[in-house]
């Protein structure tokens, strides 16, 4: 129930989206359609990022050659690329100064992908680029020297096996007394 304004009279009903987002690891071999892969795209470059300085760019990968020899170069990190149908590459700025603060927009960018794979009832995981693999990335993908890739996005539609909890009801997350605390820390 929604009240006049249009707030859900339940709070915890209006973020319940946000508590069933997941990782998800592993495709059936669908595509994705050009029209979920343009929202995944708005979704990334409409994000957040500090003092909305919009470091990344990022490049939709379709071509399924490309995103396995990409999920090869980085395993295990990028395993979930294996079955991808698509691939969200975030590519920054390699400039020293900047990492911090890249990185929490990169963060940003992935987490908010993640939420809207769920909303649009697809799948997306996070593969991690690790820094010895940085340069090999970029050669497959044409990105200059002064730019990295640390997160790419694994997209598609989920298996059947990918869709199941990977922990039973209620245990998935420590309980909120023991993470969430009031005014203080808890002696």
């Amino acid at each position: 129930m929604t009240s006049p304004a249009g707030n859900p009279s339940d709070p915890s009903d209006a973020v319940r989206p946000l508590l069933r987002t997941r990782q998800i690891r592993e495709f059936t071999d669908e595509p994705l359609s050009d029209d979920v892969l343009t929202a995944i795209a708005d979704v990334a470059r409409w994000s957040g990022s500090s003092s909305n300085q919009q470091p990344w760019r990022f490049i939709v990968l379709t071509d399924a050659p490309t995103i396995r020899r990409l999920g090869e170069t980085g395993l295990p990190q990028t395993r979930s690329l294996a079955t991808a149908s698509a691939a969200l590459v975030i590519v920054l700025p390699a400039a020293e100064d900047r990492a911090v603060r890249d990185a929490y927009d990169d963060g940003r960018v992935a987490e908010r992908v993640l939420v809207a794979a769920s909303l649009l009832d697809i799948g997306a995981g996070i593969a991690w680029i690790r820094s010895e693999h940085r340069q090999a990335v970029n050669e497959l993908l044409g990105i200059p020297d002064d730019h990295l890739v640390r997160t790419v996005m694994a997209l598609g539609h989920p298996t059947d096996a990918a869709r199941q909890p990977k922990a039973a009801p209620g245990t998935a997350r420590l309980p909120r007394e023991e993470t969430v605390f009031r005014d203080r820390w808890p002696r």
